[in-house]
C-alpha cells in the first residue's frame, strides 16, 4: 500500500517454522497472495527448522 516496498531476506526467513502455524508476513500483508514462494529458494521443513535454531542461537 503506497510507495513502500518490503523484501524478505531468504537467509533470515524460516517461514515462521518454530513460531507460528502460518507465516506472519502472509497474515499481516494487506494484499492477498502478494507474498509468493521463490521457486529458486525452496526449503524443506527440516531445513527451515534448522535455520530457526541457528538464527535463535539455540544450536
Amino acid at each position: 500500500m503506497g510507495e513502500s516496498i518490503f523484501e524478505i531476506d531468504p537467509d533470515l526467513c524460516t517461514e515462521c517454522k518454530g513460531h507460528y502455524e502460518k507465516p506472519t508476513c502472509q497474515s499481516v500483508c494487506p494484499i492477498s497472495k502478494c507474498i509468493i514462494v521463490d521457486p529458486d529458494n525452496v526449503e524443506t521443513e527440516d531445513e527451515l527448522l534448522e535455520k530457526f535454531v541457528i538464527i535463535q542461537g539455540l544450536a
